[in-house]
């Protein structure tokens, strides 16, 4: 069945390409609200799903993009392993497709690596409608590229997602989530300090004057951790709650400013920035370099002068190009230069998710 689906988003692109029509890719939807709202022709990859192959012992799992994050992240608990780079599901229908078309990582990505550090290869329909298959036992990528890669963030405008290959990890032995009560800038000098020391943390956040760690690592290091850096142990009902709701954006951070009128910002800057925005509310992740900040302030111009970048998320309110302005920091002229060369090497008609990021692309 999935290679009539595949045949069949083959034959879809093909004829779009001939026709110079525009295609919005979807599947799971959960990530609608990330980029730009753009008009087309659906081109529904949700029923191309399922896992193709999971080798536990080779720590590689291969996947149809329409196959759901839960039955993924079930099957790798079967063998206590999972996705590193922890990618948030923002509903019950999000699938592996859109978590790498859209290049999302959690908590741990500092520690374990971002979604395009775990991504081995992918089977893509370029805009002409031809089938690429890309990855170190498939291919050899082409003209410098790592093409697989290239896939991860490009959220659908360089092809569309048909298989991934990606690198899973084992569960740590033992996990515990500390508190500490920190004014900021101190608790994330002491932090970096941590770090330095080679201490397993595996998560951070600050958030209320309060700096959360995870530690993960075997059960004796994990102890010997805490006995070395103290803290308030949390007693959740579960010992991972934290992480989870910050991993899927339903921590109350994240629910209050569902409410709230101010823009939701993801600001990113080197990790020993110093407290910014300090009258918004805001939760700090990544050891200092993700700064979630509630504001109708100019948060691209702030990054700029931080040397980082920011996005305008829309989580839970009015999607894309609306009257708010742009979701994403614009480019540099070289920068974008060069992206649009790589958007007309693989979609020469720019018919996949035309303006989905950029509105030059």
């Amino acid at each position: 069945m999935n290679n009539d689906l595949s045949d069949n988003l083959v034959e879809q692109i093909t004829r779009a390409y001939g026709k110079k029509t525009p295609l919005v890719i979807i599947s799971g939807g959960s990530k609608s609200f990330y980029g730009n709202v753009i008009e087309g022709t659906a081109l529904n990859v949700k029923q191309h799903s399922g896992i193709i192959e999971y080798r536990p012992s080779e720590l590689v799992l291969t996947a149809r993009s329409g196959t759901k994050l839960s039955d993924i992240e079930n099957e790798l608990s079967k063998n206590n392993q999972m996705l590193a780079f922890e990618p948030p599901s923002h509903n019950r229908a999000a699938t592996l497709g859109g978590s790498i078309a859209c290049g999302l990582s959690g908590p741990r990505r500092p520690f374990a690596g971002a979604a395009r550090d775990f991504v081995l290869g992918t089977t893509i329909i370029n805009g002409k409608g031809e089938l690429l298959k890309f990855g170190g036992q498939v291919m050899k990528n082409v003209a410098g590229y790592d093409a697989s890669r290239l896939m991860v963030g490009a959220q659908g405008t360089l092809g569309v997602l048909i298989d991934i290959s990606v690198k899973v990890l084992p569960k740590p032995e033992s996990e515990l989530t500390l508190c500490f009560d920190k004014p900021f800038d101190d608790a994330h000098r002491t932090l970096r300090n941590w770090i330095i020391q080679g201490q397993p943390i595996s998560a951070s956040c600050y958030y209320e004057k309060r700096l959360f760690i995870r530690l993960s690592s075997t059960a004796n290091s994990v102890k010997q951790a805490h006995q070395t850096i103290g803290g308030d142990i949390q007693h959740d009902k579960n010992s991972d709650e934290l992480w989870k709701q910050l991993q899927h954006q339903d921590h109350k951070f994240f629910k209050h400013n569902n409410d709230d009128p101010r823009d939701l910002w993801r600001v990113s800057v080197p990790p020993a920035t110093p407290a910014i925005a300090t009258e918004c509310p805001q939760l700090t992740e990544w050891n200092g370099a993700l700064r979630w900040i509630s504001s109708n302030e100019d948060m691209f111009e702030l990054a700029r002068q931080f040397d980082g970048h920011a996005t305008r998320y829309t989580l839970n309110k009015k999607t894309g190009n609306d009257s708010t302005g742009d979701i994403f920091q614009t480019l540099p002229a070289g920068m974008l230069a060069l992206h649009r060369r790589i958007k007309q090497s693989f979609d020469p008609a720019n018919i996949l998710n035309p303006g989905r990021i950029y509105n030059e692309l």
